[in-house]
């Protein structure tokens, strides 16, 4: 019932909510056949299961339980292809629909009638896959009219003795196996029907039933077309031994001899009515009393299943909802032993409480102080341009002769840089950084309050959140316009600019002489404290590089002001020295290992010049005239340090102006289309827990919907 209302509430359902005892069990039926198939639950319920011979005339026998001729039809051909559950319920208007759609059919009116028949068999040949014949897909039809008995019953696909040319192979055991699902419920009502106007040896379904309930308590045998057995039959003792049931071994609870029509599929509902009482009345297997008068008609049929039905469900209920209580109480017990302080939330209960969770870890971004913004974003984003910043600007500039060509050669590089590669680097550490922080939040556990359970899922919507985040185009060519005017300011206003610029090239170039003698310390291998401290030796080609370190260190010694690049010429001087002390070295190792020892000396140099120009604000506001100290390259760290600021509140006010709320948007879309997914939710919410959780949440449903009221004949959901 608690279904059935979430399903109307969200327009699944547009018709109002008014259901009859019988439409509520048919859409309890539907729902079960939904759940767990470990219970079993949907197998354990009655429903009256028609099985039969093909063209024994099952159909025919069902359409005048419904009183209309719903059923496709065809000439001696496998028409029923899938099951039908038929719903049965009294109502002022005969008509008829499907539990997926909203649309009467009035079964009054051939139009209708016509529609009706096709439309079931258009579902029969979808629900069939290709390359089968039938399919165990049910399709269920509600019919409602005036002196209906209420039940529910299930037309299946008659029993075959031969596979036919256009069927597939397995058509015959796929039957079977159809059959026997439905059958071997233990409260299912069978419904046999046998065609009377053949060999009763001829008959499959007989043995078939015998084999699924040998002692006949739950099964009604329906002999069909006794019309045409009376006339055809030499003795007339053989029907009756067979509605006493002494021809089959097969037993059953009652037996019921029916026509169903002269064979003529326009007949009317009416018309065949008429016809069997008729036959009945000048039939001499009534006349003689072979027959009984309550064991022939439909009518009687119809009321006898009826009832046996009700009792059936009466009876099961009843059971079933103990062994639903029952269940509960080993799964309650269980949660307590295992989660004695938590609550028991099912899957859709823990989705919205993540849900909640993560929409105030997304507001908790937009929290962030602009000063973090600016802090992370301009350190984040000075790692990643160090190394350009030095060895394609810095180096190659301060290896030059004089301040001019330093200026003009930083110019053009920091232009080319700008137009380049800098502005799609700040966006890259922008972007990274958002996604850093996100995950941050995301992930950040929360002492004992945190949930492990939600962990898949946050990382799943991180993840797509920020694939489908874009990042806004037109932030890269604002930014380098900025960037470059940022660039082509060279004036330091006050002692304490200066100061900082100071810092920052130091602080740089101290980090980088730290790598190069890391580097140098790897080729030479241990000096001799770590020798002897740690007894550990050096290589062969240790050896070689320490000793042409030693030779390039003395012709540094010599000329400190030296070039960046060795000439051919001291190339060869090198290798000679090495070679008079033993030492055979190749051109391309000393001119490896002079790079390494030069960008040494260089950076102690730069950082002693660096140290000189601490006093030298006051030159600088003189440009430097009439003196000897050049600080050019302070001048080029201060640039660099200001575009590393700007930038940084740049890309600060587009973070938290722009990007942020575009990723809490994202991240909604994300969460209304995961709670959507049933699939996606069970893959990201898993584990003993749920599972136990989702079990209390079913068993508790199916429990409160099964019980009896005082009076027997009604049963409310």
């Amino acid at each position: 019932r608690k279904l059935v209302l979430q399903k109307d509430d969200k327009g699944i359902h547009q018709r109002k909510l008014k259901k009859s005892l019988i439409d509520m069990y048919s859409e309890v039926l539907d729902i079960l056949s939904d759940y767990d198939a470990s219970y079993n639950t949907q197998d354990h319920l009655p429903r009256v299961v028609v099985v039969g011979d093909q063209s024994a005339g099952k159909t025919s026998v069902l359409e005048m339980i419904a009183q209309a001729r719903i059923f496709p039809r065809g000439s001696g051909e496998m028409m029923t292809r899938s099951p039908v559950k038929v719903t049965l319920s009294e109502g002022p208007h005969h008509v008829a629909l499907f539990k997926d759609s909203s649309r009467e059919f009035d079964l009054t009116k051939e139009e209708d009638l016509a529609a009706l028949r096709n439309e079931i068999e258009i579902r029969m040949r979808k629900s069939v896959k290709e390359g089968c014949t039938v399919s165990a897909e049910t399709i269920s039809l509600n019919v409602k009219g005036p002196g209906l008995q209420r039940m529910v019953l299930v037309d299946l696909p008659g029993v075959i003795s031969t596979v036919t040319s256009g069927m597939a192979p397995d058509t015959k055991d796929t039957i079977f196996s159809i059959s026997k699902a439905y059958m071997q419920n233990p409260n299912a009502i069978i419904l046999c029907i046998q065609d009377g106007s053949v060999d009763a040896e001829r008959s499959i379904v007989t043995d078939l039933v015998s084999q699924m309930d040998p002692h006949g308590k739950r099964t009604i045998f329906v002999l069909t077309k006794v019309d045409l057995a009376e006339k055809n039959v030499a003795s007339p003792n053989r029907i009756q031994q067979i509605i006493e049931g002494k021809l089959f071994p097969m037993k059953a609870l009652g037996y019921f001899a029916v026509v169903t029509g002269k064979g003529n599929s326009s007949e009317s509902i009416e018309s065949i009515k008429d016809y069997e009482e008729e036959f009945f009345q000048n039939s001499k297997l009534l006349k003689t009393c072979m027959l009984k008068a309550h064991q022939v008609t439909t009518r009687n049929l119809s009321l006898a299943v009826s009832d046996c039905f009700w009792k059936m469900v009466r009876e099961s209920v009843e059971q079933q909802a103990d062994a639903f209580k029952a269940t509960r109480f080993n799964l309650e017990t269980e949660w307590k032993n295992n989660y004695p302080r938590l609550r028991e939330l099912d899957r859709n209960e823990l989705f919205e409480k993540a849900k909640n969770e993560i929409l105030d870890e997304v507001i908790s971004l937009s929290q962030v102080t602009p000063k973090h913004w600016e802090e992370i974003l301009q350190k984040t984003l000075w790692e990643r341009v160090s190394t350009h910043v030095i060895e394609n600007i810095y180096l190659p500039a301060a290896q030059t002769t004089n301040s001019g060509t330093f200026n003009t050669t930083v110019d053009i590089k920091l232009k080319q840089w700008t137009d380049k590669q800098l502005p799609n680097k700040a966006v890259e550490v922008a972007w990274g950084t958002l996604q850093e922080e996100f995950s941050h939040f995301m992930t950040e556990k929360k002492g004992k309050e945190h949930d492990d359970i939600f962990d898949k899922l946050k990382q799943a919507v991180k993840e797509e959140s920020i694939k489908r985040h874009k990042w806004n185009e037109r932030a890269e060519d604002s930014l380098r316009v900025i960037q470059h005017n940022a660039l082509e300011d060279r004036s330091i206003s006050d002692k304490q600019q200066w100061d900082a610029a100071i810092h920052f090239m130091e602080d740089t170039l101290q980090s980088r002489l730290k790598d190069t003698e890391s580097v140098i310390e790897d080729m030479v291998g241990p000096d001799w404290k770590k020798r002897w401290l740690y007894w550990v030796g050096r290589t062969k080609e240790q050896n070689i590089r320490n000793e042409t370190k030693n030779e390039l260190e003395k012709m540094i010694k010599c000329n400190e002001d030296h070039a960046a690049y060795l000439a051919n010429d001291e190339v060869t001087t090198v290798r000679k020295n090495l070679e008079a002390k033993g030492v055979a070295v190749d051109p391309c190792l000393i001119k490896d290992t002079w790079h390494q020892v030069y960008r040494r000396h260089f950076l102690r140099t730069a950082l002693s010049h660096c140290n000189l120009c601490r006093r030298g604000f006051y030159y600088y506001q003189r440009h430097f005239v009439d003196s000897e100290l050049e600080c050019n390259d302070v001048v080029l760290f201060w640039r660099i340090q200001r575009m590393l600021a700007i930038t940084a509140n740049t890309l600060r006010q587009q973070l938290t102006n722009t990007e942020v709320r575009r990723l809490e948007k994202n991240v909604k879309e994300v969460l209304e289309d995961f709670a959507e997914d049933s699939d996606k939710k069970v893959k990201l919410l898993t584990g003993k827990r749920v599972q136990l959780a989702e079990d209390l949440s079913e068993m508790e449903v199916l429990r409160s919907g099964f019980f009896l009221s005082g009076n027997k004949s009604c049963l409310y959901f």
